[in-house]
């Protein structure tokens, strides 16, 4: 179910993009002047203080190739890199993207591998905590398929940005594989990202992204891995096949497993869980490129992980709402979904679960309302997850849970 807010000037400024689109003269092929628009993007957290994934320890003199699926398609690429939790600068000592031979593929079409340069050298610097963009790549690429960037880590890294539940397989290499196409003798292959934390496309009929941010249910867990199933995945296939494609929007995932409103992974001793929400604000989702709506997905994990109170989530999603309306960005919210039979689930966490439920469908400030949890709940019993949706932890949707919950996002919105 859908609950609309201010529909009325959220139609009239469509009215307005729509007559704009008509009347202008744009270019020569019909569509619209050519612009950068972001189209994948993950967020990127501190290191496992486990050395998850090498992410503590880091790579030296090795290869990562790592398979995205984009949303919107374009005539070239560009990638940014980020460094934001590094020890010290992380080089880059060459780097290609190209188009895998079939879907989450390490082997890659010869013909399609490009280099990937910055200002023009193949080698480039990302210094501690700083992102780095590359030079535009001469490689069209089709809306909702996949691309592989390969990074060459020459020196020893450090500590790695990286982001925890990829629900996607990387691929490491001794030496310098950047430009093989041949993906076999990886001496590691992790579900994990590492330092790519965006891809742009220059579009003639893109405009503006959409930003997810939310926690494992958007993030993933519980979608077919490798599959490119997670519900945000789902909704930019939607939005692709949607007449007309003019004016899509690119949709970009900044969710994170385990992350909450108003606290820190770090201080649950597990900082891959990422910053809360309200401090990711700037650098994961007002950052992007074009954003012109967000879809926040938060706050079982206040309920669940930390056993928060009511206000406590409350607050902090007002204070989401009021950060994306001074930015003029549209803003919709989900309830939260049902949670017994999950491990931490108590009568006292429900009550606290159904208060917030309560007040998201009230007059919340935000501009819609996606009722995540009347779409995943068992009508026979309303505490948990349909049978039909449920992934077998009794939380997490599973891929035709994730199927509904896009299916039910109003595209006329986004």
């Amino acid at each position: 179910m859908i609950i609309r807010r201010r529909v009325v000037a959220a139609l009239a400024g469509l009215g307005l993009a729509a007559t704009s689109l008509v009347a202008g003269a744009g270019p020569a092929s019909g569509g619209l002047p050519p612009r950068w628009v972001g189209t994948w993007g993950t967020a990127l957290t501190a290191p496992s203080l486990a050395n998850t994934g090498s992410s503590l320890n880091g790579f030296t003199d090795q290869t990562i190739r790592q398979v995205v699926r984009v949303s919107l398609g374009g005539e070239k690429v560009r990638l940014r890199f980020a460094n934001a939790y590094g020890t010290g600068p992380l080089a880059i000592g060459h780097a290609t993207v190209g188009l895998p031979v079939s879907a989450g593929s390490p082997h890659l079409r010869p013909d399609s591998i490009r280099e990937v340069t910055f200002d023009g050298s193949p080698s480039a610097t990302v210094y501690k905590g700083a992102e780095l963009l590359s030079d535009p790549v001469d490689l069209p690429v089709a809306a909702v398929t996949e691309l592989a960037v390969t990074i060459y880590l020459p020196t020893a890294t450090g500590a790695a940005s990286w982001h925890w539940t990829a629900r996607q397989t990387s691929y490491v290499y001794p030496g310098d594989r950047a430009a093989d196409p041949d993906g076999s003798g990886q001496t590691a292959a992790y579900n994990h990202f590492y330092y790519l934390a965006g891809v742009e496309v220059l579009t003639r009929t893109g405009l503006g992204t959409v930003v997810v941010l939310g926690d494992s249910i958007s993030d993933g867990s519980g979608a077919t891995l490798g599959a490119n199933t997670r519900w945000p995945d789902q909704l930019a296939a939607r939005i692709d096949g949607t007449w007309p494609a003019l004016g899509d929007p690119g949709v970009i995932n900044v969710s994170l497993a385990g992350n909450q409103v108003t606290r820190d992974g770090l201080t649950l001793n597990s900082p891959a869980l990422g910053d809360s929400a309200l401090a990711r604000l700037d650098d994961d989702v007002f950052s992007q490129p074009g954003v012109r709506t967000v879809i926040v997905e938060l706050g079982i994990n206040d309920v669940h992980l930390s056993g928060y109170p009511a206000d406590r989530i409350i607050g902090g999603l007002r204070q989401l709402a009021s950060q994306a309306k001074a930015r003029d960005v549209r803003l919709v919210v989900t309830t939260l979904g049902p949670f017994e039979g999950y491990s931490s689930w108590t009568p006292a966490k429900e009550a606290v679960r159904q208060e917030v439920n309560t007040w998201l469908r009230g007059d919340t400030g935000f501009d819609a309302l996606l009722d995540l949890d009347q779409i995943l709940r068992d009508p026979a019993a309303p505490t948990r997850v349909l049978p039909a949706y449920d992934s077998g932890d009794h939380i997490h949707p599973n891929d035709a849970g994730a199927q509904a919950l896009a299916a039910a996002v109003p595209l006329w919105l986004l």
